[in-house]
């Protein structure tokens, strides 16, 4: 299999895997890919498979990380994903080795997942396989993995800003947010209009603008994380549809 890395020099003729034929997504790829152009001097690789379709994988060191967590001398798995049709081809497997490869001078490697299976997060199952472990947890479903390379490294660990899951912010719908995914911006400008109006709602969005803000932040997944009057709602981009299953049971609580 051929795999690509993207880099400044091929990254406006290059697709970016995820969002290629959603129309609604634009504007989202010409922001994540300006992201992206500001992450490689960071040292973030961006390797996929030299098809069309979501099969790469995104990784950076972990002092660089748009995430909340204490992971000093480990390399940082941003988004690592194989869609179905590509499975059980080999392609993660050559995916991740080429991370390890990369990580011969690290700690280990790590990246946030789930205890069970949810979109937007990598399959926790596949990870353990792998030689992932848990390395810490953080409400209310999210789990840090690592794959150890120095075994007498110091466990990473989530910060203590998302050991809550709450976020001291007014009344509503509060959305944090980045440019590090293409599906959000959409979803962030256009819906959450439509469920502020239909439920009648105040709605609030933070857009995270550095690694510092990212580093800080009250959720441990800051591509897209959704709060409720404070309290933790989802990681998973709202449609009005997601919103209305949400709601209710936002007001049976």
């Amino acid at each position: 299999m051929k795999l690509l890395i993207l880099t400044e020099e091929n990254l406006e003729q290059e697709h970016i895997c995820c969002a290629i034929a959603d129309t609604k997504t634009t504007a989202g790829v010409t922001l994540k890919k300006e992201w992206l152009k500001n992450r490689f001097q960071e040292g973030l690789v961006f390797r996929k498979a030299d098809v069309r379709g979501k099969v790469f994988i995104e990784y950076l060191p972990a002092e660089n990380a748009w995430c909340p967590i204490d992971a000093e001398g480990y390399m940082f798995i941003n988004c690592f994903w194989v869609a179905g049709r590509y499975q059980k081809q080999g392609y993660g497997t050559e995916l991740l080795n080429s991370c390890l490869r990369d990580s011969t001078e690290k700690k280990g490697i790590v990246i946030v997942s789930s205890a069970k299976k949810r979109p937007y997060l990598s399959d926790k199952v596949y990870l353990l396989k792998n030689g992932f472990e848990v390395a810490d947890t953080a409400p209310p479903y999210f789990e840090l993995l690592v794959k150890r390379l120095q075994g007498d490294a110091a466990m990473p660990k989530f910060r203590d800003t998302v050991k809550s899951a709450t976020f001291n912010y007014v009344r509503g719908l509060t959305v944090l947010y980045t440019d590090q995914c293409p599906f959000v911006d959409y979803y962030v400008q256009k819906e959450l209009d439509i469920i502020g109006a239909e439920f009648s709602i105040p709605v609030h969005r933070i857009k995270l603008e550095n690694k510092e803000q990212a580093q800080r932040s009250p959720a441990a997944f800051t591509s897209f994380s959704a709060f409720y009057n404070g309290e933790f709602l989802t990681h998973e981009v709202l449609t009005k549809v997601k919103f209305s299953k949400l709601w209710e049971k936002i007001k049976n609580a």
